[in-house]
């Protein structure tokens, strides 16, 4: 199976900058979708920003035009450039990959995850 592990995170001061990376054990194919995620304690799971197999970009509103998603096929890398964090950024974020396979359908693939903290 495939296996993803995230780096990058870290502390960081309100309106600064982090990257992001998730590297892949395999392959990332070009219909592969590619997202990532973020959860706080007894909170959801919710969507950051992804890229669809199509090679479509999708922001939830409350990090668009602050978030960057991008993929590195080649690399087997995914990233998340994250500018003007503010502190309700806090939180572990995981990456997140979504592949068809034949005869089985959709199926994700998740890393363990970087603790993200955003703190004066």
């Amino acid at each position: 199976q495939v296996q993803l592990v995230e780096s990058g995170g870290g502390l960081v001061q309100p309106g600064g900058s982090l990257r992001l990376s998730c590297s892949a054990s395999g392959r990332i194919f070009s219909m592969d979708a590619v997202g990532w995620y973020r959860q706080t304690p007894g909170n959801q799971r919710e969507l950051v920003a992804g890229i669809t197999g199509g090679g479509r970009a999708n922001y939830a509103d409350s990090v668009k035009g602050r978030f960057t998603i991008s993929r590195d096929n080649a690399k087997n890398t995914v990233y998340l450039q994250m500018n003007g964090l503010k502190p309700e950024d806090t939180a572990v974020y995981h990456c997140n990959l979504n592949r068809y396979i034949l005869n089985q359908g959709r199926v994700d693939y998740w890393g363990q995850g970087t603790q993200v903290t955003v703190s004066s």
